[in-house]
């Protein structure tokens, strides 16, 4: 299962996950001032970090497939990445915040956290491997300097 499916359809699938447990489960909803406009600063960052990322990608003309990392090219160390080694994850993280918020309910908040955690189990971590045996001392280094997610 590790890198087989696309973390795009893994994201699909959570949002349907949260777009279920809002619609069917009869407690957990809230509202609050601001919560639509929490949302949409979540959709935009998460807009800017996905674009930043992709182009940061493109202009070290490395792959963006995420099933493929051994096909890397390049260590993309810069930019957005000085700061989380996983950009393009967290901000599939923040579109499912967002997604959560606007439903109002707050059990949303354990489809996020389960996104995390299959993310790092199935994904990142499967990554991180091939990361590592390709670019070695670097990724290492790389690794201790930039956290995993923000």
């Amino acid at each position: 299962m590790e890198l087989k499916v696309p973390p795009v359809l893994v994201f699909l699938c959570f949002g349907l996950m949260m777009y279920l447990l809002a619609e069917f489960l009869p407690i957990g909803y809230f509202d609050f001032y601001g919560r639509m406009l929490l949302a949409k600063i979540l959709v935009g960052a998460g807009i800017i970090i996905v674009m930043l990322a992709l182009i940061q990608f493109k202009m070290s003309k490395t792959t963006v497939d995420p099933t493929k990392p051994d096909k890397a090219s390049n260590l993309v160390v810069g930019g957005i990445y000085k700061f989380s080694r996983n950009p393009m994850y967290l901000a599939m993280l923040l579109l499912l915040l967002a997604l959560g918020i606007f439903l109002g309910n707050a059990f949303n908040t354990l489809v996020a956290a389960g996104f995390v955690a299959y993310m790092n189990r199935f994904q990142i971590i499967p990554e991180e491997q091939i990361l590592l045996n390709k670019f070695g001392r670097t990724f290492k280094d790389y690794c201790i300097l930039t956290r995993r997610w923000f």
